[in-house]
């Protein structure tokens, strides 16, 4: 497991660790995402999730569900996203639902978290 500076994002993989295991890879891999996009990224855990800030702003969060997991990008209406790939229908939010290792990239999560950077 890797570790946080934030005791709480530490607690809440421990969790996952225990009680949806098969969901943890898959959320190590987007917060790894989301923290290698910029120096100033930070991590905290709200709404049930990990969710990552830039410039105290959110622009994004990982979520666990019973069988996928949920990438929600706070500003991502305003994406760029000829594929389709995004999910939902409101003013500003998006997701990308993951249910394997493959989806991250056959559902071009890195290059999404780089327009939430962007949009910061």
């Amino acid at each position: 497991m890797n570790t946080s500076a934030s005791p709480k994002v530490n607690a809440y993989l421990q969790d996952m660790q225990t009680f949806q295991p098969n969901h943890l890879p898959l959320l190590n891999t987007v917060r790894k995402l989301f923290l290698g996009a910029s120096k100033g990224i930070q991590e905290d855990i709200k709404y049930g999730g990990m969710v990552f800030n830039l410039d105290g702003s959110l622009i994004g969060g990982v979520f666990a569900y019973q069988r996928h997991v949920s990438i929600e990008f706070s500003q991502g209406a305003q994406f760029v996203d000829k594929d389709g790939l995004l999910e939902g229908k409101g003013k500003f939010r998006r997701h990308l639902k993951l249910f394997s290792e493959q989806d991250i990239t056959d559902k071009k999560a890195a290059a999404f978290i780089k327009q939430a950077v962007q949009l910061g």
